[in-house]
């Protein structure tokens, strides 16, 4: 038996459900990608701890990652719950066609991590004071270490958008470290990536993005990963179709 309070659950995102309220043209993008078409037609349940969407560019996995961030609340270009900044508005809709059911008592804190408008919330923390570190002094790495040392602390809700963008290959070690100091405390995390060496944290759940619509696999499974290895193994086998473009 459970102990008590903690008999249901109480991650901040139990599952992800088309809005009955703000239905999207079914034809049209972003709802005619099959993994957003998916998720609108059959739901998403999300299980504690960490999920990633891996999958070819424009198979959906950023799109979905940046539509849960808005439909929790975040401002679709990064930041923390209370964070309302925008530069130029470029998200898609989905973000209303979206309902989130969440975990009774959960926390409601959240931070969105989206590696190519950080710079923007950058600035608007510097407007607006606060202890934070000198983040546009650092380099774009080190800034985002930084991030994770200040915001991914605790409970709440985590969203990534390809944060390995910024990372070597040992930095990229330490957001999985920090990855794992979140589910120890209690956090949730969704992350879209292509890092071979993000997608192997243990105990994460995998959800592959592509023609299919979105499919749960382990690691060795992943195109991903079998790519990489190949490649890694003999650059030339791939490189050399390269010469006639």
């Amino acid at each position: 038996m459970s102990p008590r309070g903690y008999d249901f659950p109480r991650h901040p995102v139990r599952r992800i459900e088309a809005h009955p309220d703000h239905p999207l043209p079914t034809t049209s993008y972003p709802a005619a990608i099959p993994a957003v078409a998916q998720v609108l037609a059959d739901g998403l349940d999300l299980a504690p701890g960490v999920t990633f969407l891996v999958g070819e560019n424009g198979s959906g996995k950023s799109t979905l990652v940046e539509a849960v961030a808005t439909a929790y609340g975040l401002s679709p270009e990064g930041g923390s719950t209370h964070s309302r900044h925008s530069t130029r508005p470029t998200e898609s809709p989905l973000g209303e066609a979206l309902r989130l059911v969440r975990g009774a008592g959960a926390s409601r804190w959240g931070f969105f991590l989206r590696a190519e408008t950080m710079h923007g919330w950058y600035t608007y923390m510097e407007e607006h004071g606060g202890a934070d570190p000198a983040f546009h002094e650092m380099s774009h790495g080190e800034s985002f270490l930084a991030v994770l040392e200040s915001r991914f602390t605790g409970e709440g809700f985590f969203c990534l958008d390809e944060p390995e963008a910024a990372l070597s290959f040992s930095s990229t070690l330490g957001l999985v470290a920090a990855l794992q100091r979140v589910v120890a405390r209690r956090g949730q995390v969704l992350c879209a990536t292509h890092s071979p060496v993000l997608a192997a944290m243990p105990g994460a759940r995998i959800l592959e993005t592509g023609p299919w619509g979105l499919r749960e696999t382990s690691w060795a499974e992943l195109d991903l990963v079998d790519h990489w290895r190949r490649y890694l193994a003999d650059p030339w086998a791939y490189l050399r179709h390269l010469e006639d473009d």
